[in-house]
């Protein structure tokens, strides 16, 4: 592999100011070693790291006192707290454990509302620069007046409000209202289909189902009334439904069962917030994430896990602080937006985005095209932001597209830039720093839904490489093993986390003995989590993701990250998007890898343009990685978050069901794999 570039370092100064450091020297008065040199202003992040790994109560509970968490009791260097089996990695025990301040109860919604002044807490944003602001102390009344609501209804600790919704400020309000009164919040976007919604949200038994009229997308107002309509007739444990106005009129009511508009569920009145403070693992959110059988995991987040491992990400990783604001272009029905909304316990403005991410800006502008697809950095430059979040999908095209921020926007404020859903190439780290911005942390982050956070993240203080993660998160003891069950470093293989950190599930529901939760992570390696990630960690320390362990290609016995093969060929400029699968072969015994493309409008895939796809690949990786067979599609399956779904496309190409179709943004593009010459015909 070739040896990886430093693309950008933080300066002296930066490294200086930076939390993180202001962190090392906190955690000395909880045991930590002297890691921050003055003289030369370095930090040893590895020593820092190893201790968080070594000495883990003392290491949260400094994060947790670092972070100012708001409870009946906090955590003291001499007292930091009390745990349970953390010893023992496998899904949290009542009495065995792992569990993690048991002696605690706080509130998330109060975390995130502890700033009560006018600074901005959340601004909102639509496709057509519709503009919108809640400061803190706003958000807080509102947040009291819908969680009035609910109690009015009857609703407390451990029922579940659903949310079908886009991402506007009613979402935030709602979910912190649910949180402020023990209750558990569940959201899903309206471009999931009614059977997606019901497999998901069905299985938890909402009392309380929260829809909006309409969203747009793309300069289309669209309808979901219907939909919502559906959802609720299906799910018969939804006694009240609440409906938000998206439009210019007031939505209809009819043929929902006991439906109120939003204005009159919240009410009048101008009561006091409520927090109703719980155990530390009491239920906070439920996450769904597809498997490959049966309905969606319905995954358990509890509420103290969640708030302490978001600020340790939030605070020390990204360098959040209260004057900062951050964007993340997210939908609600995808955990970055949990992650987004927890940026409110810094004191940080949260700036979220409904549409479409390359909807056209809002004006001309002499340095970039007409209609150019870049609402977002139009949002950016009118915002200041300082933290800009999105996918690495969404860059790859936006080089497609021939967006220069650098030169058409002034993006003077912004610090730093994430990317996750998907591993971030080489060239993607080239065009942020060649198009976007030139002085920019880029931290490259990955983690999921599982734990509605990550295990690999960005370090403030630490130079950035090209293609590269910086580094494991801090208490997370992340490791690369062969299928042996041995950490190899330097060669591809599954990432495993091996010690148990706060913001596991603390369960799934409708499982409890706890076994789907062990077959999801623990059932390859015994008493290890293995995230189902194919990854590297490389012996400088950085760390590379190749893409889903089940979507790995083994061609000849070789396992192959699909995104190496990705990475040369997306580089090709009359390709959009690829997507590889292996295709069993019967009668050979072997695997082939079949690659499908998405091109340029008008073009078609010819003699040529193959070949160029293959020596672009043989020449960027090995002849293993070279397709059999390549072939052109019109488009390529992808969930409701953006990431492509190879499993599908590779059940479908040897005639099995797909798995969770309803979780695909564009199911009807399966159908172009079913009868495809050369590849469905071949056994």
């Amino acid at each position: 592999m070739v040896e990886p570039r430093t693309v950008w370092a933080p300066d002296a100064a930066r490294r200086e100011r930076a939390r993180l450091v202001e962190f090392a020297t906190f955690a000395e008065t909880f045991g930590a070693p002297a890691t921050w040199d003055g003289k030369d202003q370095r930090l040893d992040y590895a020593a820092l790291h190893r201790w968080s790994l070594r000495d883990p109560p003392h290491f949260w509970a400094a994060v947790w006192q670092f972070c100012g968490i708001v409870a009946d009791y906090g955590p003291t260097p001499s007292a930091p707290g009390s745990f349970v089996g953390l010893e023992r990695m496998a899904p949290p025990d009542p009495v065995s454990g792992p569990r993690w301040f048991t002696e605690s109860r706080l509130n998330y919604a109060e975390n995130l509302l502890r700033r009560k002044d006018e600074h901005p807490a959340l601004v909102s944003w639509d496709e057509t620069g519709q503009r919108s602001v809640l400061t803190f102390a706003e958000l807080r009344r509102h947040v009291a007046r819908f969680g009035a609501g609910l109690r009015r209804l009857g609703i407390g600790p451990g029922d579940r409000v659903a949310a079908y919704l886009p991402n506007l400020p009613e979402g935030v309000i709602a979910m912190l209202a649910t949180a402020s009164i023990g209750a558990i919040w569940s959201s899903t976007s309206p471009d999931f289909g009614v059977e997606a919604v019901v497999d998901r949200v069905g299985q938890i038994e909402p009392r309380v189902l929260l829809v909006a009229d309409q969203y747009r997308y793309l300069g289309r107002r669209i309808d979901s009334l219907p939909r919502a309509r559906e959802i609720a007739r299906r799910i018969p444990s939804v006694e009240h439904t609440v409906v938000v106005a998206n439009g210019a009129h007031s939505p209809r009511l009819d043929g929902f069962h006991c439906a109120v508009g939003w204005e009159e569920f919240c009410g009048d009145g101008d009561p006091e917030p409520y927090f109703e403070r719980l155990p530390f693992d009491h239920p906070l959110a439920i996450l769904y994430s597809s498997g490959t059988t049966g309905l969606p995991k319905a995954i358990v987040h509890g509420a103290g896990g969640t708030l302490l491992q978001h600020l340790k990400e939030l605070a020390l990783h990204t360098d959040l602080r209260s004057d900062d604001r951050i964007f993340y272009y997210t939908t609600c029905g995808w955990m970055m937006w949990n992650w987004l909304v927890s940026s409110l316990a810094t004191g940080a403005t949260v700036v979220i985005y409904d549409g479409a991410a390359l909807a056209p800006g809002l004006a001309p502008r002499t340095t970039r095209r007409q209609s150019a697809p870049d609402i977002l950095w139009d949002l950016a430059e009118a915002e200041g932001l300082t933290v800009f979040g999105t996918s690495a999908k969404y860059l790859s095209h936006a080089e497609k597209e021939g967006l220069a921020p650098a030169r058409s926007h002034s993006l003077i404020q912004l610090r730093t830039i994430l990317s996750t859903g998907s591993p971030l190439t080489g060239d993607g780290f080239d065009y942020v720093y060649r198009a976007i911005k030139p002085d920019v942390h880029l931290a490259s982050i990955s983690g999921g839904t599982d734990i509605i956070s990550c295990f690999l993240l960005g370090v403030p203080t630490e130079p950035v490489r090209r293609g590269e993660l910086q580094a494991a998160g801090l208490g997370m003891a992340v490791e690369i093993w062969s299928p042996e069950g041995e950490e190899v470093v330097g060669e591809a293989g599954e990432l495993v986390c091996k010690q148990p950190f706060p913001s596991m599930p603390v369960a799934f529901w409708n499982d409890p003995q706890g076994e789907k939760y062990c077959d999801a992570y623990f059932s390859h390696f015994d008493g290890i989590w293995r995230h189902g990630d194919w990854a590297e960690e490389t012996s400088d320390g950085g760390w590379i993701i190749f893409g889903r362990s089940d979507a790995t290609l083994n061609p000849g016995g070789v396992r192959i990250g699909t995104a190496e093969i990705y990475r040369p060929v997306e580089q090709l400029d009359e390709v959009l998007e690829a997507l590889a699968v292996g295709q069993e072969i019967e009668s050979s015994g072997d695997v082939r890898i079949v690659l499908f493309v998405r091109l340029r409008e008008g073009l078609t895939l010819d003699a040529n343009l193959r070949d160029r796809i293959r020596r672009q690949i043989r020449e960027s990786t090995t002849p293993r990685h070279v397709p059999a067979v390549i072939v052109q599609v019109a488009d390529i399956p992808r969930t409701i978050s953006g990431k492509i779904s190879e499993i599908a496309v590779r059940e479908v190409i040897h005639d099995r069901p797909a798995p969770n179709v309803g979780a695909l943004a564009n199911p009807e593009s399966l159908e172009l794999f079913r009868r495809i010459p050369g590849v469905n015909d071949v056994r």
